[in-house]
């Protein structure tokens, strides 16, 4: 894996931006993640709206690409319409393991299924579809979807990765056995992936590393207790992505991580709103570069920049991996779109082999 030297600013991808625009983890009232950035909660108004002053808060942080994550097939839709909205934001298809229910619910699972892999071609066509996802088995919120049916459409949706050679954006929550078991069936259909989120142990930890094409994605719920933190440093830079997982999973003053953290910003209560601060309690894009710090922090690692660039190029790029007559090249996010420097540099690399 090249890095790339960074000046000034570090430089982020983060990989999900979903709840910003409605489209992923309350399953039961998606609309409730959205209403934050209108200004609504719990059905009460209570400041404008603000979305586009959140992202121009990210983009001001350093974030230069924002993955949105759709977890149903009418939220993949919407999030490829999010996503032509602005040259920086690209999306996900796929299907969260809550709502596999809409699978059978439509009374023909094929077509269902054939519905999202012509939107998935249709993304990649526009270049917007990066992955397939979020998908995966979560068996803490059973009484949305059951065991049985998660898993059938989980291993379903292998067939949406193999078909369009895109990694996978991944979903693992108290189901590691049964989730490295697919996996493991699976390994062969998708080039690369990551289990975002990551809050397991340190044996869910190396289960997930056994699989060389698996990233395990780090937020402010990765962070949370000394157990988190200590797990979190198991985890190799090189096999690492972070995330915000906004509006939730931010980085409190009561976490394990909170010493670490370096870069604040001003907030108020929502009630006192005022657009050049964030929201008390809510959390955003921006806020990726706090995590960044933590993990930066708690691993040891003084040049947060390299940091930072071995992560954003994690995202790029899954891993180069060089024989004496050919080079295999597993891919993530954004292959096709390195940064010239980083090119100059596996390019030097495989000069040298």
């Amino acid at each position: 894996m090249a890095s790339l030297k960074m000046i000034g600013k570090p430089k982020f991808i983060l990989c999900n931006l979903s709840d910003v625009f409605l489209l992923m983890l309350v399953e039961a009232f998606p609309q409730t993640l959205y209403g934050m950035f209108k200004g609504l909660y719990h059905g009460k108004k209570c400041h404008v709206p603000d979305i586009a002053t959140v992202l121009n808060r990210a983009w001001s942080a350093g974030v230069d690409r924002i993955i949105v994550t759709g977890g149903s097939l009418e939220e993949s839709r919407e999030a490829l319409a999010i996503a032509e909205t602005d040259g920086r934001l690209f999306c996900t298809v796929g299907v969260h393991p809550t709502r596999c229910n809409e699978f059978e619910e439509t009374g023909d699972p094929e077509k269902h299924y054939q519905a999202l892999f012509s939107l998935a071609k249709e993304g990649m066509q526009k270049g917007k579809v990066v992955a397939i996802g979020e998908c995966g088995l979560d068996y803490d919120r059973l009484q949305f979807c059951p065991v049985d049916i998660q898993k059938k459409y989980f291993e379903k949706q292998f067939e949406l990765a193999y078909a369009t050679k895109l990694p996978m954006f991944l979903h693992m929550r108290a189901a590691a056995e049964d989730f490295c078991e697919i996996v493991e069936r699976n390994k062969n259909r998708f080039p690369g992936g990551v289990a975002h989120s990551f809050t397991g142990s340190a044996l869910d930890r190396d289960k997930l590393l056994s699989f060389d094409k698996m990233y395990l994605g780090v937020n402010g719920c990765s962070l949370k207790t000394a157990e988190n933190l200590d797990v979190m440093k198991g985890i190799p830079i090189e096999r690492m992505m972070i995330e915000t997982d906004s509006p939730y999973c931010d980085i409190k003053n009561t976490h394990a991580g909170i010493k670490f953290v370096k870069s604040t910003w001003p907030s108020k209560k929502k009630e006192k709103y005022d657009q050049e601060s964030l929201v008390k309690g809510r959390n955003e894009p921006c806020l990726v570069r706090q995590v960044l710090e933590v993990v930066a922090g708690y691993k040891g690692l003084g040049d947060i920049n390299q940091v930072s660039s071995t992560l954003y190029h994690n995202t790029c790029r899954h891993s180069q991996k060089m024989t004496f007559k050919e080079e295999i090249q597993e891919l993530v996010f954004f292959p096709q779109d390195l940064d010239s420097a980083a090119d100059a540099l596996l390019s030097g690399h495989h000069e040298t082999d």
